[in-house]
């Protein structure tokens, strides 16, 4: 049986990537992993998580890599927009994270790489039993006609309320202590960067993995 990996949000928290991935038993050549998104911002290692699931990609192309909202709004930020919002919602910190590597450069730049990455990630992965996305879905849209607004943002009444949306929503965003699990979705965004594990489940077996 092929099983399929899902990981939360990682928040600059590249140390508990690394370990994370280390704990789980994926076999690349039959599984795939998908990244739920917002891999920067607030933790203090954005370039660094941003390095390790580029090489990754390389090394694993099956993979499978979410937009998260503060991807988009990095993006926003490097095209002169919201700079103040970016900044406020833990932007500061991966700016922080990218001037160590800049080697006294007076101006900082973002790798050409990097930027590569962010604008091919993805806003919603779909398998037959499985619609993986960052936020969540607004009910009563097919999923293909959704807006980026609420696949990147949404959470209630998404989170609170029944969605059937034919197949189990699996999503981060909204931090939880432990993971949502619910017959019509599982959260997995556990607040790593708040001191508390980061999370993978293991599908469709309900397996859960993580790393503090």
């Amino acid at each position: 049986m092929n099983r399929i990996y899902a990981i939360g949000d990682i928040h600059g928290c590249y140390d508990k990537l690394r370990r994370l991935l280390d704990r789980i038993d994926i076999r690349w050549s039959r599984d795939t992993l998908v990244f739920l998104g917002d891999y920067i911002d607030r933790g203090p290692h954005s370039f660094e998580v941003l390095d390790c699931l580029i090489e990754l990609k390389k090394q694993h192309p099956g993979s499978v890599f979410l937009k998260g909202n503060h991807e988009a709004m990095f993006l926003d930020f490097l095209s002169g927009h919201h700079a103040l919002s970016f900044i406020y919602n833990g932007g500061r910190e991966t700016l922080e994270s990218y001037q160590k590597q800049a080697s006294g450069a007076e101006q900082l730049t973002i790798p050409k790489e990097h930027l590569d990455f962010i604008n091919s990630l993805v806003l919603c992965h779909q398998t037959e039993d499985y619609i993986f996305v960052h936020a969540g879905l607004r009910s009563g849209i097919p999923v293909e006609t959704q807006s980026e607004e609420d696949l990147l943002w949404v959470r209630e009444p998404f989170i609170s309320t029944d969605n059937d949306f034919g197949k189990r929503v699996v999503f981060g965003h909204t931090p939880f202590p432990e993971p949502l699990v619910r017959p019509d979705k599982i959260g997995i965004d556990t607040g790593a960067v708040y001191g508390n594990p980061l999370t993978c489940v293991r599908l469709p077996d309900m397996t859960f993995f993580s790393a503090k």
